[in-house]
């Protein structure tokens, strides 16, 4: 439903990829990822509310390693070529696609599959089981950033038209 407004952007990697693609302006991004980052640390302060929680936390969860960060790029990379390939395919499908390959995610990675910056930045304000400890949050960002970019890569490599011969 966010479609038709904003694009559907919800994550900053993802919203990074569609200003490489040129699809988003790149003086849109930095905005884009401020509202993104916002909108994620005021979900987690209505969670805290709605669960009887300190409003202001910080995490002591340690979530941090290469295999954290490894499942944390490989996450990103499968939500981003969902995103791709699916509005290469059937683009009115992605908001399914991109629902469903979340849910399977968090089940395959052992990150739980954060793949989104703004929500690993929410994570690190939350001091509860899905939190992340503000020091291990710039890795998981810069590993969900470089999964999004290989993505783009791979996708735009499969997806190339070949020239046609006559």
């Amino acid at each position: 439903m966010f479609g038709p407004i904003s694009g559907a952007h919800f994550n900053p990697a993802v919203s990074l990829v569609f200003a490489i693609r040129r699809e988003l302006p790149a003086r849109e991004l930095l905005p884009y990822v401020i509202a993104q980052v916002a909108g994620g640390i005021v979900g987690v302060w209505a969670a805290h509310l709605m669960f009887d929680e300190t409003l202001l936390q910080f995490s002591l969860k340690a979530r941090t390693g290469g295999a954290q960060w490894f499942a944390e790029g490989v996450a990103t990379f499968g939500l981003v070529m969902t995103i791709l390939l699916t509005l290469k395919m059937r683009e009115g499908a992605v908001a399914m696609a991109v629902g469903l390959y979340i849910t399977a995610a968090y089940w395959f990675t052992a990150s739980t599959s954060f793949a989104n910056p703004a929500v690993t930045v929410a994570r690190g304000l939350s001091n509860t089981f899905a939190g992340i400890r503000p020091q291990d949050v710039l890795p998981f960002i810069a590993a969900q950033c470089a999964g999004a970019v290989i993505a783009w890569g791979y996708c735009n490599w499969q997806l190339k038209e070949e020239d046609t011969v006559q």
